[in-house]
């Protein structure tokens, strides 16, 4: 009868084990590439920008340092998010009508040869015209109030959802379509169960642009006509030469868009796992 050695034993498992956990290692950073690559890529522009300041000596005026910047966000911080407030709120508001307009006039498009022709080639042109320079109309249309700058950025966001719709409800299957028609569905079954759940990808990639587009109309708005506002303060800032408050604002509105695209894309993954294709 044999003794077997625990030391070689443990010599003969340790290596293996060692291969799985650095395998189990890597597939766990694989995982979270889409995470680590652009907080490091971060990381590294703002340390490059922080020893630029300093080596250079540039002023605060022209650029100020990411550690001014961020002193000064924590300074100001009650006073940008009041003033976030009126933002966030117009956007959302314009962003819905955007979508809701938009998805509308595009079924409209989608099932009306006559609306097709008189619409769609005429909402291609009119998406070349810069919308910035329509936004003095809105101010003379509805006033300096609130309406008038979400109207504008509805104005300006509801394009992207109108082609992005029209596009896939265009691109359903014709092969479904022809066994809804065998089954004898209506055009409404027909939509509601094989249209609209093969656009919703494309509906959601255009509702993604059409909310960066509801901050971009609702600041260009605040420029032109508030007295309060995200947008509003920049100008005041700007008046005043406080860079480092501009920045801070700036970063502040760059959280919000993002919070605001992160919550589209979570309504996307819901929806489309609960109605659409997976």
């Amino acid at each position: 009868m044999t003794v077997e050695n625990p030391i070689a034993l443990s010599t003969l498992v340790s290596p293996a084990r060692l291969i799985w956990a650095g395998t189990a290692a890597l597939a766990n950073l694989r995982q979270l590439r889409p995470v680590i690559l652009p907080i490091a890529t971060a990381g590294a522009v703002l340390l490059l920008w922080q020893a630029a300041c300093a080596l250079f000596h540039i002023p605060q005026v022209i650029l100020p340092a990411p550690s001014e910047i961020a002193h000064e966000l924590w300074r100001l911080l009650p006073v940008l998010l009041r003033q976030a407030v009126p933002t966030t709120l117009d956007s959302l508001i314009a962003f819905s009508l955007a979508s809701v307009l938009g998805v509308a006039l595009a079924i409209a498009v989608t099932y009306s040869p006559l609306m097709r022709d008189m619409l769609y080639p005429n909402l291609v042109l009119f998406q070349l015209v810069p919308k910035i320079a329509l936004a003095p109309l809105f101010v003379v249309w509805l006033g300096i109030t609130s309406e008038s700058r979400v109207a504008y950025s509805a104005f300006t966001s509801f394009f992207p959802v109108v082609i992005a719709a029209v596009l896939g409800f265009a691109g359903t299957e014709a092969s479904a379509l022809r066994l809804c028609r065998s089954l004898t569905a209506s055009n409404w079954q027909s939509f509601l169960f094989v249209r609209f759940p093969f656009a919703l990808p494309a509906i959601f990639s255009g509702m993604k642009i059409a909310m960066t587009m509801a901050i971009i109309g609702v600041i260009i708005g605040e420029f032109i006509s508030a007295k309060a506002g995200l947008g509003f303060y920049i100008l005041y800032a700007s008046s005043r030469m406080e860079t480092a408050a501009i920045f801070a604002a700036l970063f502040l509105l760059c959280m919000i868009g993002a919070a605001l695209y992160g919550a589209v894309a979570l309504a996307e993954r819901y929806v489309r796992s609960h109605y659409g294709r997976r």
